[in-house]
This record gives C-alpha cells, structure tokens and sequence, in this order.
C-alpha cells in the first residue's frame, strides 16, 4: 500500500495536536481507530508515515473524513472574513451572523448576535444546539442580557463574559428597552468522559 506523503511529519504533529485537543491518550485513539498505540507513536513522532489504509482509520478515531485529516479539501491556512461578510440569519427579533468560515475539522464557532427588546436567542423548551461536551463564551458588546441555563437565570450587563456547558438547555433574552449585542464561541467536547 502506498505511504502517506507527508511534509517533515506534518501529519504526525497533526494527528498529536488533535488527539491532544480531543483528550484522548494515545490507548484511546488505538481503540477508537484500530491503529496500535505503537504505530500511533511512530506516526505521531515522525518517524513513519502511515499507510492510506491506517491514516484513514486513524482519521476515523479522530472523528474526521480522511481529506479532513490530510488537509486535502482546505484550499488555505488562513481565512478572513471581512466585517458584514459572515453568514447571516434572522429569526423574529434575533439576528444572527457566524463569523467563523466552514471549515473541515472545526472545533470552534465565532458568531455575532443581536437582540431586540423582547427577543431571545430560543426558547425554554428548545433542545439543546450543541454537542455533548461543548462549551460556549459569551462576551456582552451592549446592552443587558439574561443567560437562562437550565431553568436559573444569570443577568449580564455590558463587559461581562459568561461560560458555560452549552449542552445545557439554555438561551439569551433581551429584557431590556434597547438592543443588546453580543458574541458567542462555541468550542465542542471539551469535556470527555
């Protein structure tokens, strides 16, 4: 089977990093990926480079698509996304723009929200958006918010920042008489059991 061509180990350091951000020991990748946990180690030190086959399942371990792992499908390293330019949504009195492009393998979400007097981000009985483990930052640009997790309210004034489980029911309300303005980062499963 053909070797994986890689740049001064540059799949290596990438699957190290990843496993690193994920929390999983190099005993855990072996059982999730089926690659043994010495072929992991020669991998992830550089001194081999994996086989299709083995990159593929290590990719899977990781939870990525193969060309995700390899980089295969991202046509830059660096993506600006001018002020205005993200992605932009609108429901009822809350304007949403995602700031953070599409990315393969993205493990984290910038966006940029804006509510009305009266508005909220969801609704009380709406399920929770993120995966199991994510965490969410909240900064407060303007305005005043209330972040409802799980039933208990948490009032924010202008400066605050606020992180919390976001695999938690929750959402933001506007309770205020002018509009308040505010960005989010969603990173996904921090927490690992």
């Amino acid at each position: 089977m053909n070797a994986v061509a890689t740049e001064n180990g540059a799949v290596g350091t990438r699957v190290k990093a990843l496993r690193d951000s994920m929390g999983l020991s190099l005993r855990d990748l072996a059982e999730r990926s089926g690659v043994s946990a010495p072929m992991l180690s020669q991998v992830e030190r550089g001194e081999t480079s994996p086989t299709l086959s083995v990159a593929g399942k290590i990719a899977g371990g990781l939870e990525l698509s193969l060309s995700q792992l390899l980089r295969l499908d991202e046509a830059q390293h660096v993506v600006v996304v001018a002020k205005g330019e993200g992605r932009a949504t609108r429901r009822g009195g809350h304007a949403v723009e995602e700031l953070t492009p599409p990315l393969p393998g993205q493990r984290a979400d910038v966006s940029r929200h804006v509510l009305e007097p009266g508005s909220a981000t969801g609704g009380p009985a709406d399920p929770p958006m993120h995966e199991p483990g994510a965490r969410e930052t909240a900064l407060v640009l303007n305005g005043s918010l209330t972040l409802v997790v799980d039933g208990e309210d948490r009032n924010l004034a202008e400066g605050d920042t606020v992180t919390f489980d976001a695999d938690l029911p929750h959402h933001f309300e506007n309770r205020s008489k002018a509009s308040a303005e505010f960005v989010a980062v969603v990173a996904a499963g921090l927490r690992r059991s």
